[in-house]
């Protein structure tokens, strides 16, 4: 990239209680191809129960800097992030997330040549914490986790541990909604739909992913996905029967087996041998159940699980 291509970019990781996971991240940050001088890592801190682990691992880099936000959400701390940045492009990743050395670079270099572009959705690639051994949650996680490429074609959208964007986009369409505690990057990349912007999808602009390994942690994360999707697609109704039709659509929805899922895994996942695909059909019951499960808790007036 030339010299003219390196707009200023602001780097945005919200952070809570993952100082370890978050060390990785940052030394990967550390040593981007793109000019150290042309960005910042924004680390935002969101009620760590020990912020100096947090303040402590980030002092360590000279690309990094940390702020804070109280209040619980990711979103809400990725809204503190973009209001202390300066970049005129911004980037989002995660703090358990590992960028490819040149993730910067490919990332701005398809924000720069898509015409109109809102957003480039970049992949993100899991992997196990021993290939050898994966548990069946890994190997659920392998196919199921971060589909980028079809949140793009289905949503419009990608999630935020990948995605690029100009700050005039954000300026247009504004912050994310700090109401959801998950799928709040679907709904925000919808507004970048509806307004006209482009969207691209970039395998180059790449970051990498651990799996999820225990049934606790799954479970954690389908609760808050559960959650953000259930108060997602509550927004657009006007009315208590509308509330209470997508209520039923979405228990019913997670009620039924997952035959097609079944099937799908058996025809496609052709990585897996056969026991596996049963353990990661057996796995997607569970989450459907969940689903269900934490769909009912939160009609009946539950706070939704942080996660």
């Amino acid at each position: 990239m030339e010299e003219s291509k390196h707009p200023f970019v602001s780097v945005i990781i919200p952070v809570f209680n993952d100082p370890t996971r978050l060390k990785l991240c940052l030394a990967a940050l550390e040593n981007q191809t793109y000019p150290q001088s042309h960005y910042e890592v924004i680390v935002i801190d969101n009620g760590s129960h020990k912020q100096q682990d947090i303040q402590k691992v980030v002092d360590q880099f000279g690309q990094a800097k940390m702020t804070e936000e109280l209040t619980p959400g990711s979103y809400v701390a990725r809204n503190k992030g973009i209001e202390v940045s300066k970049g005129e492009a911004i980037a989002f990743t995660d703090a358990d997330c590992i960028p490819e050395r040149d993730w910067l670079e490919q990332g701005i270099y398809h924000l720069q040549t898509t015409p109109n572009c809102g957003q480039v959705i970049g992949k993100i690639e899991i992997f196990f914490f021993n290939p050898q051994h994966p548990t069946s949650i890994e190997l659920y996680e392998s196919i199921t986790a971060f589909p980028q490429q079809r949140l793009l074609q289905q949503f419009h959208a990608g999630a935020t541990a990948n995605v690029f964007t100009w700050r005039e986009v954000i300026n247009r369409v504004g912050k994310f909604d700090t109401q959801l505690k998950s799928n709040g990057d679907l709904e925000w990349g919808s507004r970048v739909y509806a307004q006209g912007y482009q969207q691209v999808y970039s395998e180059l602009a790449l970051v990498h992913h651990p799996a999820r390994r225990t049934w606790q942690e799954l479970c954690t994360r389908t609760q808050r996905l559960a959650g953000g999707n259930y108060n997602l697609k509550l927004k657009p109704a006007r009315s208590v029967w509308q509330r209470q039709i997508i209520f039923l659509r979405i228990l019913l929805q997670n009620l039924i087996p997952p035959v097609l899922f079944g099937i799908n895994t058996f025809l496609h996942a052709g990585s897996l041998d056969i026991g596996q695909k049963l353990k990661v059909s057996s796995v997607m019951v569970f989450v459907r159940y969940i689903t269900a499960w934490e769909t009912l808790r939160l009609k009946l007036g539950a706070l939704p699980n942080r996660g």
